[in-house]
């Protein structure tokens, strides 16, 4: 990779690249991204990497400037008041609400413009969530109102007269009332900036910031111990693997490409993680267990200051990856966490958290809410069931007939921030290196477990996927709603049913591919197959131990078995003998 352009493709001609069957393009793409990850220009990480430092620096100058604490030069002495997490906390989450965080600029597939957020929920006419539009009333509907943009501003500028009108005695409890208010209204109203705010995360701190300020260091230490624990209990999996040496193949100062390939049992033909790779996945679990289970047993001393520095180490091997939904400023938020949580406040015992209605208004939601979600992944999104690098996510994937411009209609009658991806990419490349880069979030996506069986099902859900233009889910969220960040619930049937109430596509312009997480003690994945036009056309299983033993291009005559279980083609001889589902 260059400075200023993407890697080089890994194959000599393009033409002939594009002549091979959609599983050949794939293979060059999966193998190259297993030794070089995504190879985009390294000024891309540079523009992170300045990010960062704004959301940083911008926060410790917000912080200091409105908190009567003193100036920098000072921040030795009172970095460690109870106002100053209060701020880290809100400072973050409108950071996030805005869209400056997570699922921003190029590594999500986002070009022009780079974030979205604010830009998309600030516009009355863009495309709306809601959860539960038949059960909770006035939330029916999925175009935004200025009602929606109200509850949005309204969010915004609760948290910032929290951030700009508290001094050094901290927040007044009826302002995080009014912030928490809403938070939830607008949850309710539109799931997508509800979840980008991190709700999961930064919902519990802003409820204990209303409770006597007592409870408050030793309720947010529980808190912290919770995120860890549910993170690690949901990559108990065959997924999680599968994510990891995903991860550490996109390490940018990583350029060992012998140490990558070792992450792999036999590179470039065999892309199933190796021990090597097992091991560095299943490691890393261990310590989220094990260390937060120190932090809170050990009141500090010198156990607690190595776990302390273990956790450091655990986020910043985090942040250094540059993960693709790149939850850069989270990582960093959960490092100041642990050194003003468990570092300077480390001797706190956790049975001083004796308010009993602070303990029955968290435990639903830091501990019920992550247990549902991991056994009913359909009703509850990734981020508050905690299942954040657990691999075990909700995916889709869309198929535009070519030669009908069914993708650029897109950018006709639907409101929105951003045009098609190809537009995006216009801007910057040329046509063939666009088709590259697309192809190249596509083998991205093939290398999880749940991508072998997007790829399986390609052939299920079109008759001739050469005829189609693949896009991953997580681009159509990104320019349809706003933000994107992994949750496939964000571009499933009902984001599709959005876009043909307002595009109107003819059967098989467009179909799309649904794939359901995987539930706690179930071995099987819930798939469904749309037609825009039609609706549903097919729906069934597939196994997850069938995933993981596959390369992720799959052989070109190579059948992905699957259980039909409504509609489709009759099933092949392999999905045949198929397990049914609960056996």
């Amino acid at each position: 990779m260059g400075f200023m352009s993407p890697s080089d493709p890994p194959f000599d001609s393009i033409e002939e690249w594009r002549k091979l069957p959609y599983r050949e393009r794939i293979k060059p793409l999966a193998q190259d991204w297993a030794v070089n990850g995504i190879g985009v220009p390294q000024a891309v990480y540079l523009l992170y990497i300045v990010k960062l430092i704004v959301y940083a620096g911008g926060g410790l100058l917000l912080i200091s400037a409105t908190s009567d604490l003193g100036g920098l030069s000072e921040i030795s002495d009172w970095w460690t008041q109870p106002v100053v997490f209060q701020k880290a906390v809100v400072w973050t989450m409108l950071w996030e609400a805005l869209g400056l965080g997570a699922g921003s600029l190029p590594l999500t597939l986002r070009f022009s413009p780079m974030v979205g957020g604010f830009l998309h929920w600030l516009r009355p006419g863009t495309i709306r969530q809601p959860p539960w539009p038949d059960k909770v009333p006035l939330t029916a509907g999925d175009s935004r109102t200025i009602l929606d943009v109200f509850l949005y501003a309204g969010l915004i500028c609760s948290a910032i007269v929290l951030l700009v009108g508290s001094g050094a005695d901290g927040f007044d409890p009826v302002i995080v009332g009014v912030l928490l208010a809403f938070l939830v209204l607008l949850g309710l109203r539109d799931k997508v900036p509800f979840l980008a705010a991190r709700a999961e995360v930064y919902g519990p701190f802003l409820l204990i910031f209303c409770f006597p300020a007592d409870q408050m260091i030793v309720a947010a230490q529980f808190v912290m111990f919770c995120i860890w624990w549910g993170a690690a209990s949901s990559k108990l999996n065959r997924h999680f693997p599968f994510v990891v040496t995903v991860m550490i193949s996109n390490t940018p100062w990583n350029r060992s490409k012998r140490a990558k390939r070792k992450l792999y049992r036999n590179h470039p033909e065999d892309l199933i993680p190796s021990r090597i790779g097992e091991l560095s996945a299943h490691m890393g679990t261990v310590l989220e267990f094990t260390l937060p289970l120190l932090l809170i047993a050990s009141s500090g001393g010198v156990i607690g200051t190595i776990a302390v520095a273990g956790m450091v180490i655990f986020h910043l091997h985090i942040l250094s990856t540059f993960p693709l939904a790149v939850p850069l400023e989270w990582n960093i938020f959960m490092i100041f966490s642990i050194f003003f949580l468990f570092g300077h406040y480390g001797d706190v015992p956790l049975s001083t958290l004796d308010d009993p209605l602070l303990i029955a208004c968290l435990l639903p939601l830091i501990v019920g809410i992550p247990v549902l979600g991991n056994f009913r992944p359909d009703l509850v999104s990734f981020l508050p069931s905690m299942r954040y690098y657990a691999g075990n996510w909700a995916t889709s994937q869309w198929y535009f007939l070519k030669g009908s411009g069914a993708e650029a209609k897109l950018d006709g009658p639907i409101t929105k921030a951003a045009k098609t991806l190809p537009v995006q990419l216009g801007k910057f490349y040329e046509p063939d290196m666009n088709e590259v880069l697309l192809h190249k979030g596509l083998a991205f996506r093939s290398m999880h477990t749940h991508g072998r069986a997007l790829v399986g099902l390609s052939e299920r859900a079109v008759d001739d996927v050469e005829n189609y233009d693949v896009r991953e889910g997580e681009t159509i969220s990104g320019m349809i709603c706003g933000y994107n960040f992994g949750d496939g619930h964000f571009h499933n049937e009902k984001l599709l049913a959005s876009v043909q109430s307002r595009v109107g596509y003819e059967p098989g312009e467009l179909r799309v591919v649904t794939l359901e997480s995987q539930p706690a003690g179930n071995p099987f994945q819930r798939y469904r197959i749309f037609d825009a036009a039609e609706g549903l056309i097919e729906e069934g299983t597939v196994k997850v131990t069938d995933m993981v033993v596959r390369q992720p291009w799959l052989g070109v005559d190579e059948v992905f078995p699957v259980t039909v279980e409504r509609g489709g083609r009759e099933a092949s001889p392999v999905a045949a003998g198929a397990e049914e589902p609960g056996r």
